[in-house]
């Protein structure tokens, strides 16, 4: 069984600002899309608050790059060239999990840092290849997927299953250590002993359970197979993420 970590959402790169955490909430604001794309912030409820976010480099007419898609506890993700090539030389597939992570932020900009903020099981997997059309859509999401819109890679792909947001942005789902760098993150023991792809260095594992993460990445893939602490921890991951 695989696990993969996923980033997504705004950043200081696409966007140009973290996601913030509202009201204790963390709200994952899709990255900017320039084509391949027929949803607006403003249909997602985003508008003024990615106006805000961006000081109007964006508007709520602006158009977004909605993946991960949520609905009525569903997710489906797309994913296409190098990225899907290296989630398919992993072997993930059916059965296997995304945890969704991304950088965040108070609402004043303050302590950024890495968390994950969502999860997808996967149940199915589409491949509406390089010329998809509307009649590839994911059943059951009322928004236009965006990989299933405009031209992209031969093994443009689309997993789908059950999936949530968190409501809250719980301590256990942090990734940063408090006041260091984004990218070193609190890990749970048994990652040093599965691995993760993208982090065979030996000088990226620091003591004290730390783990110095590549940049910018975009999946990182633990096979947990076998692995007794790790399925408990990726249960109740899942768990917190539902709450």
């Amino acid at each position: 069984m695989n696990v993969v970590l996923s980033r997504k959402g705004f950043d200081s790169a696409a966007g140009g600002a973290p996601s913030p955490i509202i009201d204790g909430k963390p709200t994952s604001i899709p990255i900017p899309a320039l084509d391949r794309s027929d949803t607006t912030y403003d249909d997602l409820g985003l508008g003024k608050l990615v106006q805000q976010l961006t000081r109007g480099k964006l508007t709520g007419a602006s158009l977004c790059h909605c993946d991960p898609m949520f609905e009525k506890g569903r997710c489906a993700f797309g994913q296409t060239g190098a990225s899907q090539t290296h989630l398919a030389n992993n072997g993930v597939g059916i059965g296997d999990v995304f945890l969704f992570y991304g950088l965040f932020s108070d609402v004043d900009g303050g302590d950024r840092h890495h968390r994950i903020f969502g999860y997808l099981k996967i149940e199915e997997i589409l491949k509406p290849g390089s010329k998809p059309t509307k009649a590839r859509q994911p059943k059951g999401f009322p928004v236009r997927h965006p990989h299933t819109i405009g031209v992209w890679n031969d093994n443009n792909s689309i997993y789908v299953g059950p999936g949530k947001v968190a409501s809250q942005d719980r301590p256990n789902l942090r990734l940063s250590i408090p006041g260091g760098p984004v990218s070193h993150w609190r890990i749970p023991t048994w990652l040093r002993d599965t691995g993760l792809s993208y982090h065979h260095n030996p000088k990226r594992w620091l003591s004290n359970g730390v783990l110095h993460t590549t940049s910018p990445g975009q999946e990182f893939v633990a096979d947990i197979s076998g692995n007794a602490a790790a399925a408990k921890w990726l249960e109740r991951v899942i768990g917190l993420i539902g709450k």
